[in-house]
This record gives structure tokens, sequence and C-alpha cells, in this order.
């Protein structure tokens, strides 16, 4: 019976990855070179789901990776130039979190949307990038980590001056950027790779985090008229420093993908068009304190009237250039 259920499992596997093949091919945009890599993404996601589908449980979501299973990797990094590389649209390096500025990391399904989405705000972006988050190989590369033997999943790492944008601000566009609902992967995107998670780097963010899941489930279960438990991992990035720590950087051709010359405008993100709850109805800070001012949504909501991430994944088809108010 397992071994039935594994196949089951592998052919819905064939299915999903050949609606990615499909979606690829029919893109109007010509065919990126891919750095001398043997396998296109397209494979690399077929392959990664394969494996994490006959691994996982029979009839559930993929498992993860153990410590003590996962792949060794290796000592250097794979985006060798980070320390120089500048943001392909923003212009920014990298690497640079400037004084006063604050770092959110998150995951919501294939990376490319979901960074794209962020260097788009209208203020505040110093930086975004693509790596691989909360495993446990250190510098991993994207075929091992598409495999799922790494334990991490494919990740977003946002630099932002907090003057002009809040935390909240960024983390409202990773809740409604994806399903959160959706256990391990996005739409065609299946496994513990494409996992959601929103790692925090201090107790505000933390208790943040928390609040908001909260607020955004409910408001999913209204939306929808269904129970609907979030499925998100909430981590501290502490919890990764005996793995090497929470992040690692993609190679290079990923960084900014979707803004570059024969980028196919592919997103696995399910956006629910449904708005997390206005920040006064779920704010862990008492209203007027300097906690409730610091962390207080600075983008006006006239931006999420014309820009919330819509059902579908339509930010691959926005403009590459960050949204003028």
């Amino acid at each position: 019976l397992l071994h039935t259920m594994k196949l089951s499992n592998l052919v819905l596997a064939l299915a999903c990855t050949t609606s990615v093949s499909r979606a690829f091919v029919a893109s109007p945009r010509p065919i990126a070179r891919r750095s001398q890599q043997s396998h296109s993404p397209t494979q690399r996601r077929m392959i990664g789901s394969i494996l994490d589908l006959l691994g996982g449980a029979a009839g559930g979501d993929p498992a993860m990776v153990t410590p003590d299973q996962a792949l060794p990797g290796r000592k250097n990094p794979i985006l060798g130039n980070v320390d120089t590389i500048r943001h392909y649209v923003l212009g920014n390096k990298l690497n640079e979190v400037p004084e006063g500025y604050q770092v959110a990391v998150y995951a919501n399904g294939c990376f490319w949307g979901s960074e794209k989405g962020a260097w788009r705000f209208p203020k505040g972006i110093h930086s975004t990038a693509v790596g691989y988050c909360a495993g446990f190989t250190p510098n991993p590369n994207y075929n091992e980590a598409c495999s799922g033997r790494t334990g991490h999943t494919e990740g977003v790492r946002v630099v932002f001056n907090p003057q002009e944008v809040s935390f909240v601000d960024v983390m409202r566009w990773f809740w409604e950027a994806h399903d959160p609902t959706s256990g391990m992967g996005q739409g065609n995107d299946r496994g513990t790779q494409y996992r959601s998670g929103i790692y925090y780097f201090d107790e505000d963010q933390k208790v943040l985090i928390e609040a908001a899941k909260t607020a955004y489930q409910a408001a999913l279960q209204k939306a929808t008229g269904r129970d609907r438990p979030i499925t998100t991992e909430i981590a501290a990035a502490s919890d990764y420093d005996q793995y090497g720590g929470l992040w690692y950087f993609a190679e290079e051709y990923h960084q900014q993908y979707l803004a570059k010359p024969g980028a196919r405008p592919y997103c696995s993100a399910q956006p629910q068009g449904v708005s997390v709850p206005d920040f006064d109805d779920w704010t862990p800070f008492p209203k007027g304190s300097d906690k409730y001012e610091q962390y207080r949504p600075k983008l006006p909501e006239s931006f999420w009237q014309q820009n919330a991430p819509k059902r579908g994944c339509s930010v691959v088809m926005e403009p590459n250039e960050p949204v003028a108010l």
C-alpha cells in the first residue's frame, strides 16, 4: 500500500511539474542562459518535487530532512562576489546594511516573484536578495536546495529603512503575497524548499509576527468560510546559528531574476486576495505607545489599494521599477 501511494504521489509530482514546464514554454520571452548549469531550474524543481514526495509521509506533505541526514555543503559561499555585487534594479550593494537599517527574512514560494514585490515598494527599500534560509547545510547551491535534502526554503532578504517603511509593511506583503495555509509548497511547487516561513531577529519582530498571524488566519477564515490554519514556520534567526546561520545568498543569476533580460515570468505563490486587517485591530502594543508609533504602517493605504498582491501572482507582470506614489 505504501509503495502504491508513493507511486501515486510520483504521478502527481510529474503532473504538477509538467504544468510548470508548460508555463515556461508558453512564455513569450526569450530563454535566458543559465551560467553553464547542466539542468534548467524547471528540471531541478521536477527532481526536487519528486524526491520530496517519495521521501515524505504517504498521503501527506513531504517530510523535512533531519540535520544529521542533510547534505554536507561546503565552506565557501555560492555567491562569491557578495560584497561587491549590486542590486540589479536599485543599484545598492546586496550585502550592505546601512547604519539604522533593519533586515527581514521570509519565504513564501518561488523566490523570484517573492523578491520582486518587495523591491517595488515606493520607498525605504535599500536592497532585496534571494537565497536559501532556515536549513542545515552550509552554503547550499540551487541543485541541493531543490532536492529538499538541505532543509532550506527559498527565501527573500529585505534590507529596509524603518523610518520610511515599517517591518509591519514588509510583513503585510509577506502574508498577502502567498497562501500561508498550504503546508509544504505553493501552487505547482511542492516540497519543503517551498514552505512558508518568516524569521525574527528580535522580540519585537516575534510578537508582531505572531499577532499578525492570528489576525490574518481569522481574516482568511472569514473570507472563505472555511477553517484554514496557517502553516507558516515562525522561528528565531538565532536558531540556525548552529548550522552556520539562517541565510545563504543564492547564485547571482537568481538575484533580481525577473528584472533581467530573457527572464521567464514564473511565480508559484498563491495570493488569496485577502488583506491583513488594520494594524489597530491586532497590534500587540498599546495604542499611542512608543512601540506602536515605531511599528505602525508607513505605506499609505492607497499603495495597497493599487498594488497589493492579487490572486494569480500577478507581480511577475508588473513593471520592474519601484512604484511611484
